[in-house]
C-alpha cells in the first residue's frame, strides 16, 4: 500500500486522528503484571465517498517480559503456546516497533495526527500497550495514551450487543469461533465492526460536517 491509498478526508472526520483498530492476547488481566503475548493493528483508510476500510493488518508474537505472570487459564482460553519452538515471538520493544513503525507511516499518509486505538473493551488493549511502553521506555508509540473509541459502547448503541462475537453477527459479519482469540482475527472483525458503524451512521446522517460530499 502507498501513501496515496490514505484519503486525507479521514483526518478531518475524526479531528486529525487516525483510528486504528488493535487487539492483544495476553496471560492475564493485569498489565503491569502479565505477559502481552501477542499484538495486532488494523489501520483504516477512506474512499473518496467517505466510506471507512480496512488497510492493512500488521501482526506480531511478543516474547513474555522477565517475571511475567502467565496465567494457566488464559492460555487454555486463547490456545498461545509462549514457548513453543516455532513461534517467532519478537521482545516487547522489538514488538511495539515492529507495530508502531506502520502505523506511525499510516498517520502521516492520512494527514493525521495521531493515532487513536480502536478495541472491543478498548481499555484493556490500551492498558497493556502502555504498560509494554513504560517497560521498555519505548519513545515512539503513535497513539494517544488515554483516548479511545471503544466498539462495546458503539455495538451497544447500534446492534443493541456488546459480545465482540454478538455484535459482529448482528452486524451481518461472519465470524468463526475457531479462529477467535488470536490477535489478527480479533482485530480484523472489530475493524469490520468498527467500519460498519461509522458507515451507517455515515449513510444515514449526510449533513454531518465531516461529510466530504456536503
Amino acid at each position: 500500500m502507498t501513501d496515496t491509498d490514505y484519503n486525507p478526508d479521514i483526518a478531518e472526520r475524526f479531528r486529525g486522528f487516525l483510528p486504528v483498530v488493535v487487539d492483544v492476547e495476553t496471560g492475564g488481566f493485569d498489565a503491569e503484571t502479565d505477559a502481552l503475548l501477542e499484538i495486532a493493528a488494523v489501520t483504516l483508510k477512506m474512499d473518496d465517498s467517505g466510506s471507512l476500510q480496512l488497510a492493512e493488518t500488521h501482526s506480531c508474537h511478543v516474547e513474555p517480559f522477565p517475571d511475567a505472570n502467565i496465567d494457566p487459564k488464559a492460555l487454555a482460553f486463547t490456545g498461545i503456546d509462549p514457548h513453543h519452538p516455532f513461534r517467532d515471538a519478537l521482545p516487547e520493544k522489538e514488538a511495539l516497533r515492529f507495530v508502531s513503525d506502520p502505523v506511525r507511516k499510516a498517520v502521516k499518509a492520512s494527514g493525521c495526527n495521531r493515532a487513536i486505538l480502536v478495541g472491543h473493551n478498548a481499555f484493556f488493549d490500551l492498558g497493556f500497550i502502555n504498560a509494554a511502553v513504560k517497560r521498555c521506555g519505548f519513545k515512539r508509540n503513535p497513539f494517544h495514551p488515554f483516548s479511545t473509541f471503544d466498539t462495546v459502547t458503539l455495538s451497544g448503541l447500534a446492534y443493541g450487543q456488546t459480545v465482540l462475537a454478538k455484535a459482529v453477527a448482528a452486524a451481518g459479519i461472519e465470524w468463526s469461533n475457531s479462529e477467535a482469540h488470536s490477535a489478527i482475527y480479533d482485530a480484523e472483525k472489530t475493524a469490520e465492526l468498527f467500519c460498519s458503524i461509522v458507515n451507517q451512521w455515515h449513510e444515514h446522517s449526510p449533513h454531518q460536517p465531516w461529510n466530504i460530499q456536503s
